[in-house]
């Protein structure tokens, strides 16, 4: 590998936010690993990178062994990893509080939380391990991260936690050279957002369309945090369509 590749990870590959982040991150020069369940989904991403290596590694990032064995490969195929993008997950809205399905919550936590620690803690010690050492971690957070939706406790305490997380990282990798930030992003339009458009419960009990904001604003986002420097960091950065009800929502 020449020195000075770029290697990323990008979980959640296949289909929406991964897809449009990968396909600018290798016209920006990266080379890629792309991972999700699906590996159809996932080599039809891989065929959106027109630049660079684009390596497809299938894997339930809730698995500890399959999350280990992904970034075995990562460090078999490349040597070393510059960038995680911490972006797989899932939603879910119940009818109401007391009434949501431990196998919901359960479903929820396991692949926002877990999943996304599993892959943040495999990649923290690639980047301490190699030389030089070093490396920056994005997570995928959410409006959510700061006010919830009605109905939304498993998913709004996942992406919480997400912060927290994003904390404890950006604190531990100090001494490593690891810069951790979050990326919460409002109404993107992907397959997501199809809800939001329809028309989505408000606070009020109403019922209106939000407007989105075009995923190609967001993958230029993450490009832009990507590249930085690891002498700099945007630890928290809320990117949303300028109009949806987030000032306010309550």
């Amino acid at each position: 590998m020449e020195s000075n590749q770029k290697i990323a990870v990008v979980t959640g590959a296949g289909s929406g936010i991964g897809r449009a982040v990968a396909t600018a991150m290798s016209l920006d020069g990266w080379q890629l690993v792309l991972t999700g369940r699906r590996e159809k989904e996932l080599k039809d991403t891989a065929e959106s990178c027109k630049k660079g290596v684009t390596l497809v590694v299938p894997a339930d990032i809730t698995a500890p062994d399959a999350v280990i064995a992904l970034f075995s490969e990562v460090k078999r195929h490349f040597g070393r990893l510059d960038l995680l993008f911490n972006n797989a997950g899932i939603s879910a809205f119940s009818d109401s509080f007391e009434s949501i399905p431990f196998a919901e919550w359960e479903r929820v936590l396991k692949t926002n939380v877990t999943g996304a620690f599993l892959c943040a803690q495999q990649a923290f010690r690639m980047m301490k391990e190699q030389d030089p050492t070093g490396g920056r971690i994005i997570n995928n957070g959410s409006i959510s991260a700061h006010v919830p939706r009605p109905h939304s406790a498993p998913y709004t305490t996942s992406k919480h936690a997400i912060t927290g997380m994003t904390r404890s990282i950006s604190l531990d990798g100090r001494s490593y050279n690891i810069a951790c930030g979050q990326i919460d992003i409002g109404n993107a339009d992907s397959s997501m957002a199809d809800k939001m458009q329809e028309g989505i419960l408000q606070a009020d009990g109403s019922t209106r369309s939000e407007p989105v904001i075009s995923m190609a604003e967001v993958a230029k986002t993450i490009v832009h945090m990507a590249a930085m420097p690891l002498e700099a960091n945007i630890p928290f950065l809320t990117l949303m369509a300028n109009r949806m009800p987030y000032m306010g929502r309550g």
